[in-house]
């Protein structure tokens, strides 16, 4: 149901010399500002420290392992951006002011204690500050989505809330409160927000498209999104529950092949001049290469690391990083055009999750070399972000308008 924008209300009177919220600095009065820019430093920081760690160059004291690393990318990293991103759209969907001022600042140093704790911290003081993250972020969200009778996208708290309950499940087996693989809970976050990927992307992209590369007619269609959407849950669920190949390969297929053949309608081909479109049409072909490579893994052909990091590296990271760019801009009253900074980010991207991808399936030979060129890779793309929109996010809108 499509619901008529309300305007905001207008802030309530402040206390003698406190200045309203919309007066406080810049990087306060929207979410993605603190969290978008919170996120590139964080990525680019710390797969340096895994590869550290990896190679066994690190120093002791933190706790830098492989659970560190698969959780930080995904709960820490990834959700950063998903929060700033929903806190964002949220606004726009609804026409009510998302967490700004105070209560912003409150979760950015609440996420901030949780990747300290996280590295440094004790394990059940840890799990308590990072887990609190997630619930105490997505409640805002849901009060806005309530209040001005947004239903269509109540579903994302419920995602929010299943990405909850999937960091819980994390801690309680670092714990040792279950006995449960670490990677499972983290598997099935990235499943997760990869159908919130694919449910934004398949409302965004072609519109996109259709208002920024001339002479494309990119089809919509809501029934074969919603197809892709339901085979993709389908194929997670059969992994996640250790369901026999026969019934895992042939949904990873489908979830494979829905999803590319929405990509196609989307005319992909005619975004080639333009940066900020064409990141955003390959990094979303990275979802079905990766549900294809899930396939195979579940045959016993190819290592699972592999359709996962495709999954992470090539669509989860290069989705981000092709919003990041695009919101930034546009939300921060710049044209939405992307320069030879953009392009750069973009190429480092797609090329960190191709090497990814080739050390894991490639000749042991590589994989040491190719794992340091997707490290360096990624941390490049990340800090160039932070190097170039540090300013953006900082300051006040081009426009002098709020946000």
């Amino acid at each position: 149901m499509a619901i008529t924008p309300i305007s905001e209300p207008s802030p309530s009177p402040s206390a003698p010399g406190a200045a309203p919220w919309h007066a406080a600095h810049a990087v306060w009065q929207l979410g993605f500002r603190p969290f978008y820019l919170l996120a590139a430093v964080f990525a680019a920081i710390s797969i340096p420290l895994w590869l550290a760690s990896y190679f066994g160059v690190l120093a002791g004291g933190l706790h830098v392992g492989l659970g560190w690393h698969m959780h930080e990318m995904v709960f820490g990293f990834a959700l950063a951006v998903v929060v700033g991103f929903l806190y964002t759209a949220g606004r726009n969907w609804t026409g009510l002011p998302t967490p700004h001022g105070a209560p912003l600042m409150a979760l950015a140093a609440l996420w901030l204690a949780g990747r300290v704790a996280m590295l440094c911290g004790p394990s059940l003081l840890a799990a308590l500050v990072d887990w609190l993250f997630l619930p105490l972020a997505a409640w805002p969200l849901y009060r806005v989505l309530r209040r001005s009778g947004n239903t269509r996208n109540l579903f994302l708290v419920g995602l929010l809330a299943l990405l909850a309950l999937a960091n819980g499940l994390f801690h309680a087996a670092v714990l040792g409160w279950l006995p449960l693989p670490l990677f499972l809970p983290v598997q099935a976050a990235i499943f997760i927000i990869v159908l919130i990927e694919s449910v934004i992307g398949a409302r965004v992209i072609p519109m996109f498209t259709r208002n920024g590369a001339p002479g494309s007619t990119p089809v919509d269609s809501p029934q074969r999104a919603l197809i892709a959407v339901a085979c993709m849950a389908a194929a997670a669920i059969a992994w996640l529950a250790g369901a026999p190949a026969w019934l895992t390969a042939p949904l990873a297929f489908c979830a494979a092949g829905v999803s590319l053949a929405n990509l196609l309608a989307w005319q992909p081909q005619r975004t080639l001049g333009v940066p900020l479109l064409w990141i955003l049409h390959l990094s979303y072909a990275w979802i079905g290469i990766g549900f294809a490579l899930l396939a195979a893994a579940s045959l016993g052909l190819l290592p699972a690391s592999a359709a996962f990091h495709a999954l992470t590296v090539g669509s989860m990271a290069g989705l981000i990083i092709g919003m990041m760019t695009r919101t930034t801009l546009g939300h921060t009253g710049r044209p939405l055009k992307g320069g030879r900074a953009e392009a750069a980010m973009y190429w480092l991207m797609q090329l960190g999750a191709l090497a990814r991808l080739l050390a894991a399936v490639g000749p042991a030979t590589l994989a040491m070399p190719l794992l340091l060129a997707a490290g360096a890779c990624w941390s490049l793309a990340f800090c160039l972000y932070a190097c170039v929109y540090a300013p953006y996010l900082w300051r006040a809108r081009v426009d002098g308008r709020e946000g």
